[in-house]
């Protein structure tokens, strides 16, 4: 049994070999994508800390808002600031054809007289709270401050940093309107102990810390490469059915596949060999991804795939994966009778399960309908299991329900070649 298993390897490896385009799109084409995709989507990735928004600032105020606003934005890793466009001071009418043309995502202008304005509605504040005027009722003016906004950039992303700009804004007008408050009192009181301490001045009542939730020993930090290694890994994985349903409809055309019915042999051993071969060029596609994501990418500027805590974890999944992926190919061998079936019914599936699961458009901005249906995909059960490992730390408790999907997966897909294999034979 042992020697007709192997027998069957050796022409498995052999009729591979034979083939050296094939086997070099196999290897090539998940390279290809993984370094085209991770570099169109780096910079959507990209934290932060990492580059900044780039921002345009026209300061017409040129006074205490204006300056602590940009000095605030160019203390923060927020923002990438600038106050000139192509070597010219911006103004408000440059600084919306700059954003409008894509060259700043953000452009935040500050009227003229902002800090005086503060600072009348202030005094207006204390003369009505101290004489009982209604000066505050006749006091018209106010501050407004244009952002202007890239209408190509994302709504989502949007909101995010103009809230965290406006809060910014916010709380300098605070601190201005609470300055000039205080030197009203003291003309009022010239007591100096009965004069408001300005604490706002010295400490942030607020403060935020950005923490990625992950258990690994290691800080991991989103970004393209760990979304993309994996994803693209687990495609091209899939991938492989469509030379492995060729070499089975290749043996039916051919004959050999009645001869070897003719051998004392039952088909699962037959089989067997086609599914060690190909399950090994998977864990070779994998480990090529992973050095890829380790040593090339770097070189290319983009961060270094970090792979988490668990090798071991790392390892059954992938096991889990390449025999998913193994007997997925050849059930659509099995069914299919033409090439071009094989082709058509290999590729479109592929595509559609790799939509499904989370490889073109994470899982995550999905319809709920659409997440619901997600869950029935074996690439989301993969993708969704590097990612604990990969982005979360996890370890092989955490993956080995995913694992345990996989692996019912390429079962259930065994069992149906099977029958499918046995019913064509009894025809």
């Amino acid at each position: 049994m042992l020697n007709k298993l192997l027998a069957t390897v050796k022409k498995e490896i052999l009729l591979l070999l034979r083939d050296r385009v094939g086997l070099s799109v196999l290897f090539l084409m998940p390279v290809a994508l993984i370094l085209v995709m991770t570099l169109i989507q780096d910079s959507a990735f990209k934290s932060i800390n990492e580059k900044g928004i780039p921002v345009v600032f026209v300061n017409n105020d040129n006074d205490s808002l204006g300056y602590q606003i940009k000095q605030g934005l160019l203390s923060t890793d927020l923002c990438y600031v600038s106050d000139s466009i192509d070597g010219k001071p911006a103004n408000s009418e440059s600084a919306k054809k700059a954003v409008s043309e894509g060259k700043f995502l953000i452009g935040i202008v500050i009227p003229k007289g902002a800090t005086a304005s503060i600072r009348k509605n202030v005094s207006a504040m204390v003369s009505e709270t101290l004489n009982g005027s209604d000066s505050l009722q006749k006091q018209t003016d106010s501050v407004e401050i244009t952002i202007l906004i890239d209408p190509v950039a994302k709504k989502s992303f949007l909101n995010a940093v103009t809230s965290n700009l406006r809060e910014f804004i916010s709380e300098i007008k605070t601190k201005i309107m609470f300055q000039t408050f205080s030197e009203q009192i003291a003309e009022v009181i010239p007591d100096k102990n009965n004069t408001p301490k300005n604490s706002y001045q010295k400490s942030q009542i607020i403060r935020y810390k950005e923490i990625f939730a992950s258990t690994a020993t290691e800080q991991i930090v989103p970004n393209a490469v760990q979304h993309n290694v994996p994803a693209w890994t687990i495609f091209a994985m899939f991938f492989i059915a469509i030379p492995l349903s060729n070499s089975i409809l290749k043996e039916k055309t051919e004959g050999s596949v009645f001869r070897l019915h003719t051998m004392p042999t039952p088909y699962l051993l037959l089989i067997n060999g086609k599914i060690l071969v190909y399950v090994m060029v998977c864990l070779i596609q994998f480990l090529l991804m992973l050095a890829v994501g380790k040593f090339l990418l770097p070189q290319m500027g983009l961060p270094a795939l970090v792979l988490g805590n668990s090798m071991m974890g790392i390892f059954i999944l992938t096991m889990a994966t390449a025999f998913a992926a193994t007997g997925f190919g050849v059930t659509v061998g099995t069914l299919a009778t033409t090439d071009h079936q094989a082709a058509i019914m290999g590729s479109l599936s592929i595509l559609l399960l790799s939509a499904l699961g989370g490889i073109w458009v994470p899982s995550y901005v999905m319809p709920e309908v659409m997440r619901n249906i997600s869950a029935f995909s074996p690439l989301n059960w993969s993708l969704e299991g590097f990612y604990k490992l990969f982005l979360r730390g996890g370890g092989v408790e955490d993956i080995l329900p995913y694992a345990i999907k996989l692996m019912v997966f390429f079962f259930a897909m065994m069992g149906i070649s099977y029958l499918a294999n046995h019913k064509k034979r009894t025809i």
